[in-house]
């Protein structure tokens, strides 16, 4: 074949497209195999779906956002190898003064790296389990800006609590009731009208638990997961709607040994704390998050050859027998 002919059919197909993701408008910028760019192109989210599927298979790239694990599974269901990347990994392949077009090159260059790392495409199962979440994280702040305003209020009339929402909960009732020269009418009902903020924010994250509770009894990813000593409904879900079920089971037997350690080492240091259980698995979790490596080269086979090993039943009786017999030897 003549080179003239060769560089003709190189520079014509379309082999990668990067995508700059926008609320409406998308940039859209195409190279061939040799790097060209042979596409550069603008369109609206309702054009933009119509105008792929008419497209041959190709790699699109697209930076992780709001909005982009949606796009990912629209485009793996037409054909195409939709992948996601960290923001901060495709800045390093900017050129010039930013701008859409520019930011579009940049994924289109970031995507085709063989050392990049990806960001796994979200189910709609695992969006909603983190959703529900980022709600309940949300009640929860808000439940402990209330708590201390609470605790700010009685203070400033010379009513002292001591720390721990419990604390308060318990005694507040009595401040109440009891001082009544302390507290001025306006006080009284500010108080009052606070607690009951309080009392319908602990239903509403209780509601959200129970649901949170209630998916991940269901599902067996998170089912395996409560097996590792310390692991719960809370922090299983999580998990699984964080970094998913692949890089779960790759990561299984590290994160058994991390949540073996974590937990002696953190949980018997104050083992009457009411809170120390919660926060040692929020550390636990934090830190596997922390230290794990996205990876998005995970062939179609690998699920199945991949076995969880550590994280079954026999193997989370195995850890806590061995903590058994360590704190029996201590």
């Amino acid at each position: 074949m003549p080179a003239h002919t060769k560089s003709a059919k190189c520079n014509s197909e379309i082999a990668v497209i990067g995508i700059d993701i926008g609320k409406n408008v998308f940039h859209l910028i195409g190279v061939d195999s040799c790097g060209a760019i042979v596409l550069k192109r603008k369109l609206s989210r309702s054009q933009l779906e119509s105008f792929l599927a008419n497209l041959p298979p190709c790699l699109i790239g697209m930076e992780a956002c709001v909005g982009a694990h949606h796009l990912s599974r629209r485009l793996i269901a037409l054909g195409h190898n939709a992948r996601l990347m960290p923001a901060k990994y495709v800045k390093a392949f900017l050129k010039g003064h930013k701008n859409d077009y520019r930011d579009a090159e940049a994924i289109a260059e970031a995507v085709q790296r063989p050392t990049m790392r990806f960001v796994a495409t979200k189910t709609a199962e695992q969006l909603d389990l983190q959703a529900l979440h980022r709600v309940r994280a949300r009640l929860v702040s808000e439940r402990t800006a209330v708590v201390n305003e609470i605790r700010a209020f009685l203070l400033e009339r010379g009513v002292a609590v001591a720390k721990g929402s419990w604390r308060l909960r318990r005694a507040l009732p009595d401040i109440l009731a009891a001082h009544t020269s302390a507290l001025s009418p306006r006080m009284l009902r500010t108080v009052e009208a606070l607690a009951t903020d309080w009392r319908r924010l602990d239903e509403r994250v209780n509601e959200v638990s129970g649901e949170i509770e209630a998916l991940a009894q269901r599902d067996t990813p998170c089912q395996r997961l409560m097996t590792v000593p310390g692991i719960g409904p809370l922090i299983s879900s999580a998990t699984v709607a964080t970094i998913g079920w692949r890089r779960y089971v790759r990561q299984g037997p590290r994160f058994r040994r991390l949540a073996r350690h974590r937990a002696k080492t953190i949980i018997n240091r104050r083992p009457h704390h009411p809170r120390q259980d919660l926060q040692a698995r929020k550390h636990i979790f934090a830190h596997f998050v922390r230290t794990s490596r996205p990876s998005g080269a995970d062939k179609a086979g690998e699920l199945g050859a991949l076995r969880p090993q550590g994280l079954d039943r026999s193997s989370g009786a195995q850890a806590a027998s061995q903590q058994a017999g360590h704190r029996a030897r201590q």
